[in-house]
């Protein structure tokens, strides 16, 4: 077997290893009494009985919703605080004579019911307090809870007790542990080895890794109104959670001054003084880690098990000019490494993470005078910071926590659930977001294929260098990542490097001296020490910045609005943590059945309208091969046409969808909902006045043998899915023999010709065409499993166009088959 294919195969089995779906090798850390209990689980100590016990004076047993008086109004409570208007307007809706009488609420406007929150309802979370900060003569206040219980509250959910992580693991995907596996936290370096170093001091303690991020943020579309928010997650809840902010997984802990310090004139000393505030305003909040990290503190998680914790410092998060402010380092430089400025778009130069010791001593000058402190920080390469946040913080080093920050044709292609049409092309974009970033992505290689240079250059070395980068941030979104990928993150990396010259050719750029493009180079490494990259993207961040920050702005009165804004939090936490109780004690749920989009749809219908031109024959042919099950000779077509010609259908209409959904399965249970990877549509064309709406037929990938479970292409094919329809239930009696299992769900399809051997050489995608016989399109019926000319459309383009190419890189998953 050759070393490609071996490659590919291990990378197939990297992520159903990490899920749960195939075992992988667990190595747990070598002293057991690392992350082990100190007292006996205690059911009466459990998070949700001991809340129960914190209710005042809970008369009615059987009132679930207490304090609240009934089911109606703890659900009005609830979308007030959590869905509803403004507080002006939750007053003026309850205001309407007979609303609140008939609703049988308690409360009769908005401060009522923030009254019965405030003073009935037990606080979840820390409050916010508000402190003084003295920098340069000034005084600022910084709103901030009390860390340690923010990491208590946490710690102590009773929705995450079931995953919370207490020890560090090595995980390998072969028996001979030789093939490293890194996924969550406690799979990566860092936590192995910060262990080790508290075990030497305090062995059997519990690291609980503090991840730290911060981002200035807009709050209004007009009058350049800013937050400064900072939140906390705990590395001890799977990623799987924490990359959702819907979970609660992370706690707003501070807002910090936004003030711009604009009367300070030099600007060189306005940046200076920027710095020092924000890291006196950090270095406030957190400054409870440093005893706690040393000597732990005893914490019970959601199921009452106590343990002795140490919150340790390991990871920030913050996009680069964040990275800057929080390291000190100057613009244009790398904040983990000493490369050269001049150096950053090098892949070749050698680097090594700065020094943490040399920093402390460039800091410890201060005590010598100013002049000697700034050319201490200055030989160290960091700017002269009075006492960083971290530089007391046990076990910490900030240079290791910081982690990497992740036209006319786009008018024209198909439709697809994971791909946006940009109707005006993408030239005409000023302000491009991340989101809109990761859209293109998925197809900017496809469109520049063909694509004719100016003086003859090589568009060969365009595309592999597109195509290198596009390689490497998708491997770098990896959930789970081996020794192999890793290898394979470089070489993606390099094949960028070595063809990046010609955008200097073609006049795009001067030069490749980015420091976010050498951040690449520090990939490889912070996956090792931290685990892969969704436990620390910044994506999260910005969409924290939307629910406590933005939210939160909006419904103050926009006087002294941090006060307001932090109360507002403090009792929407309240609301979510009762809502939690609620659920605990009612603890069931609800699905509701699918039903199809059209209930009876005849054939010339679909012919006419779905194009499935031949579906009376694929139908007929189906019910054959399901009729003869495993037979070992296999039909003539000759033979298979006789057959067919014997079918007789009992129904003259099927029942159609025009979509279908595959959705997200966590086999260990982290994770609650659905949420949708893919979906297909398969639309008839229809009139809307005197305008003809194109059908919407999309492509997907076929896995060719219903028992196949190989992600090798071979083992798929591409299809067009036309129609996707049930059989009736009382017919199958009739078509099949009782042992004949029929999936709920098929599909007419028209095939693409295989996958060629090998993809392109310069873009690496697969040249497909039409699979024709005769004339005619090739087609048949399958199961769902249960589990840019002008005259081309994005509607028409499928059926006008007789060449495709794959596309790689529609998402994780398809990039994954194709690697």
């Amino acid at each position: 077997m050759s070393d490609t294919c071996v490659s590919h195969n291990t990378r197939q089995d990297i992520e159903a290893r990490a899920q749960g779906q195939r075992g992988c090798v667990v190595v747990p850390y070598p002293d057991p009494r690392a992350g082990q209990r100190t007292s006996r689980l205690s059911p009466d100590q459990a998070a949700n009985v001991m809340y129960r016990a914190q209710l005042v004076d809970v008369e009615d047993e059987e009132n679930l919703y207490y304090p609240f008086a009934s089911k109606i109004e703890w659900e009005v409570a609830r979308w007030a605080k959590l869905r509803g208007s403004s507080s002006t307007a939750f007053t003026d809706l309850l205001s309407i004579d007979g609303v609140s009488e008939r609703l049988g609420l308690s409360f009769k406007n908005a401060n009522e019911l923030n009254k019965l929150i405030d003073h009935e309802l037990p606080t979840g979370r820390p409050k916010f307090k508000r402190e003084q900060v003295i920098v340069a003569g000034e005084s600022f206040d910084v709103y901030y809870r009390d860390i340690i219980e923010c990491v208590k509250s946490l710690y102590g959910d009773p929705d995450f007790a079931r995953y919370l992580t207490f020890s560090p693991e090595r995980h390998y995907a072969d028996d001979d542990e030789t093939v490293r596996l890194f996924h969550d936290m406690h799979t990566g370096k860092w936590w192995w080895e910060t262990q080790k170093k508290l075990d030497a001091q305090q062995p059997g303690g519990t690291i609980v890794p503090i991840i730290i991020s911060s981002d200035k943020t807009q709050v209004t579309m007009f009058c350049n109104k800013t937050a400064y928010p900072v939140y906390l997650t705990i590395g001890n809840i799977p990623k799987e959670l924490r990359r959702k902010p819907s979970s609660g997984s992370h706690v707003l802990l501070a807002y910090l001054p936004t003030s711009r310090l604009e009367h300070i004139t030099n600007k060189a000393s306005r940046r200076r003084a920027i710095a020092n505030l924000y890291h006196a305003c950090l270095r406030r909040v957190l400054a409870p880690l440093i005893p706690a990290g040393t000597e732990g503190i005893s914490m019970r998680s959601g199921d009452g098990a106590r343990r002795r914790c140490h919150p340790i410092f390991a990871s920030f998060i913050g996009d680069y000019p964040e990275q800057l402010l929080t390291t000190g380092v100057k613009f244009g430089e790398c904040p983990k490494c000493d490369v050269n400025a001049k150096d950053t778009g090098s892949n070749t130069t050698q680097f090594h993470l700065r020094k943490l010791s040399e920093v402390l001593d460039a800091l410890a000058a201060f005590d010598d005078g100013n002049l000697a402190f700034v050319r201490a920080c200055a030989a160290a390469g960091i700017k002269p910071i009075i006492h960083p946040f971290w530089e007391d913080l046990p076990f910490a080093n900030i240079f290791r926590a910081i982690t990497p920050d992740i036209d006319a044709r786009c008018r024209r292609l198909p439709p697809n659930h994971h791909i946006r049409l940009f109707t005006k092309g993408i030239t005409c974009l000023s302000r491009v977001s991340g989101t809109e970033h990761a859209q293109i992505c998925r197809f900017i290689l496809g469109i520049i294929i063909d694509i004719r240079l100016p003086n003859n250059l090589n568009a060969g070395r365009l595309l592999r260098a597109v195509r290198g980068l596009l390689d490497f941030l998708y491997l770098a979104q990896y959930p789970c990542h081996s020794s192999e990928t890793l290898h394979s993150l470089d070489e993606a990396l390099d094949l960028f490097h070595q063809n990046k010259d010609i955008f200097i050719q073609l006049g795009i750029r001067n030069n490749f001296n980015l420091p976010k493009l050498h951040a690449g180079r520090h990939y490889h490494l912070m996956i090792t020490l931290f685990g892969t990259t969704d436990n620390y993207n910044t994506e999260y961040t910005e969409r924290l910045h939307i629910d406590l920050a933005k939210d939160a702005y909006r419904a103050t009165n926009h006087k002294d609005e941090f006060i307001q804004m932090t109360r507002w939090l403090e009792r929407k936490e309240k609301i979510l943590r009762h809502q939690k109780f609620v659920s605990w004690c009612l603890a069931g749920e609800q699905v509701m059945t699918k039903h199809p989009t059209v209930k009876a749809v005849s054939f010339q219908k679909m012919v006419e309208d779905y194009g499935a031109t031949h579906f009376h024959e694929a139908l007929a042919h189906y019910i054959v091969h399901k009729r003869r099950g495993d037979h070992s000779v296999p039909l003539r077509d000759r033979e298979l046409d006789l057959l067919a010609g014997d079918i007789h259908f009992p129904f003259n209409r099927l029942p159609v969808f025009h979509k279908i959904k595959w959705c997200s399965i966590d086999t260990g249970g982290v994770t609650k909902g659905h949420v949708t990877l893919d979906s297909v549509h398969a639309k008839p064309q229809q009139k809307l006045g005197s305008r003809l709406i194109h059908r919407c037929s999309d492509t997907a990938f076929v896995r060719l043998g219903e028992d196949s479970v190989t992600n090798d292409l071979k083992g798929f094919s591409v299809g067009q899915v036309r129609v996707i329809f049930s059989l009736p239930q009382k017919s199958l009696q009739v078509l099949f023999p009782p042992t004949v299992n029929i999936p709920p769900h098929l599909a007419y399809i028209e095939w693409f010709t295989p996958f060629p051997s090998a993809p392109d050489r310069n873009n690496g995608l697969y040249k497909l065409s039409r699979l024709m016989r005769g004339g005619d399109r090739v087609s048949s019926i399958v199961p769902f499993g249960d589990s840019a000319p002008r005259e081309w459309t994005s509607e028409t383009v499928l059926e006008d166009c007789n060449v495709f190419w794959v596309n790689s890189y529609i998402d994780r998953y398809t990039f994954s088959i194709f690697r």
